[in-house]
């Protein structure tokens, strides 16, 4: 799966973002669109405001008329979601603003993995829920969009829109219905190939793009509600993907990062019939692109010709993020993941096997049903066998549709929390070391960062590793730098621009 929580709530203690040692680094601001301007259709911001004699509730509805705030939880493929639906309403002659208080439109994109990420959902619609009155319109997207369906309306009669992340190409009707005032507006079909496709993209970083190249997910895994919130494995055409990058490319995005629930799962429906190894090589050719990334890989299709890939070509990203879940083959039975510790194992001695170093990320759940304290054994020992370059850890979430809740021999909350914390602590232990070693080593970073503190930056290597580092620089913004490392922490790395 992929990682999901790195928006709002963040549920996990050692990841990747987090390597930056806060929120003190914020990123570049500047947005484009794939066509580099907004055509605005009828209505949006130029709708005529309240007449003369309205009352003061309508000019209210007038002022606001034609704004969106939109917030989203989860993960890389929900912010990219949510970029795809912002450039809808973009087109439509929306205009985004900061704050719900201040927009005719509020939305909430939706995370559905862990069941504190729902929550939030609806004490969000709990705070807004009396803005109806105000003619706000009130919708949710997503993965709780599609896992809850028109019971939303039941819990939260004020909501008006309820759509899935299929369904994104279909929102500009779904839109024009509720603007047209129907109050119970849903888009919950998964079963359909255009969810790749938006009219207009909205993208958030000047640098960075995200493509989604494969939606949904078939592997069933007992504690996962992907398959029924995100429907069954649809993979993009590569055409399509290859036409979008050279798009980005022109409007000029050196990194492009390919995602899916199981993104190495992809499978081509066109006569080429690309292999996912085959279409990081050709997306790696296009030029202007400097960078390729991936995410999230299932253990069952990592293959041989993946490493291949990276090792050929430089422009590959040298990360792998692959969720190993548990380190217990028991516990990876119980949980339905389709392989063993041992055939986990054989993935990771792969990866080792290539002629460049190549970062590994994890997920790892704790307190599954029936976790023993000989399974958590395994799965720190797991840790000390793979040292891990950073970890996502969750304590086990029991989700609506899936196979775990029936389950026997529940753990308590409390014990679950004991379990991450030994987990986490591991983990750090790792990280510490493995930092250590890095001191006096020189990378090249994508800067992407500026610290309120003067002189202070930070950017991502090709192995992800976030380092904060010293320039005498003043534009290096969207820049590649090298940097040596001087100082390690267990959570970050630190350093100075290379002459």
């Amino acid at each position: 799966m992929l990682n999901c929580g790195l928006g709002m709530g963040k549920a996990f203690d050692i990841g990747l973002e987090r390597l930056t040692g806060g929120s003190e680094f914020s990123i570049g601001s500047s947005v484009t669109t794939k066509n580099q301007s907004i055509t605005k259709n009828e209505g949006g911001s130029t709708r005529a405001a309240a007449s003369a004699g309205a009352s003061e509730l309508d000019a209210i509805r007038g002022a606001l008329r034609g704004t969106f705030f939109l917030e989203t939880f989860g993960c890389q493929m929900n912010d990219h979601d949510s970029e795809k639906v912002a450039g809808v309403l973009l087109s439509r002659g929306y205009t985004q603003v900061e704050s719900p208080e201040s927009a005719s439109l509020i939305l909430y994109n939706t995370c559905s993995i862990r069941e504190k990420a729902a929550q939030k959902v609806f004490s969000r619609l709990g705070e807004f829920g009396l803005k109806q009155d105000e003619g706000r319109i009130i919708g949710v997207l997503g993965c709780v969009a599609q896992q809850e369906g028109e019971e939303i309306f039941k819990r939260a009669p004020w909501v008006s829109l309820v759509c899935g992340s299929a369904s994104y190409s279909k929102l500009p009707e779904l839109l024009a219905q509720v603007e047209a005032g129907n109050q119970r507006v849903t888009g919950l079909d998964t079963d359909t190939d255009e969810t790749f496709e938006t009219p207009v993209t909205r993208r958030d970083n000047p640098w960075r793009a995200y493509l989604t190249i494969i939606e949904g997910c078939d592997k069933a895994c007992s504690y996962c509600v992907v398959p029924y919130t995100r429907g069954r494995e649809r993979s993009r055409a590569s055409d399509s993907i290859l036409r979008e990058v050279r798009q980005l490319a022109d409007l000029g995005y050196s990194e492009v990062q390919l995602l899916g629930q199981t993104v190495n799962s992809y499978a081509d429906p066109t006569a080429r019939k690309m292999r996912f190894s085959e279409l990081l090589l050709a997306v790696a050719d296009e030029p202007g692109i400097r960078r390729v990334r991936f995410t999230t890989s299932h253990p069952r299709d990592f293959t041989q010709d993946i490493v291949d890939a990276i090792d050929a070509q430089p422009k590959l990203c040298n990360h792998v993020h692959l969720p190993v879940q548990s380190g217990s083959t028991r516990v990876l039975r119980a949980m339905q993941r389709t392989y063993s510790r041992e055939e986990y194992l054989e993935k990771i001695a792969m990866i080792r096997s290539a002629r460049r170093p190549i970062g590994i990320t994890t997920d790892i759940i704790v307190g599954f049903p029936g976790e023993t304290d000989e399974d958590l054994a395994e799965t720190l020992s797991l840790l000390d066998v793979v040292r891990y370059d950073a970890m996502f850890s969750f304590k086990y979430s029991p989700r609506p549709h899936t196979p775990s809740l029936a389950m026997r021999d529940v753990i308590s909350e409390e014990e679950k929390g004991r379990r991450l914390a030994v987990l986490q602590e591991k983990q750090r232990e790792i990280q510490t070391a493995r930092h250590s070693t890095m001191v006096g080593e020189a990378f090249e970073l994508l800067v992407s960062g500026k610290s309120r503190r003067e002189n202070q930056w930070s950017g991502h290597t090709s192995c992800h590793r976030v380092i904060n580092f010293s320039s005498q620089e003043t534009a290096l913004l969207g820049k590649y730098v090298q940097v040596r490392v001087t100082g390690a922490t267990p959570n970050s790395l630190v350093g100075e621009q290379a002459p």
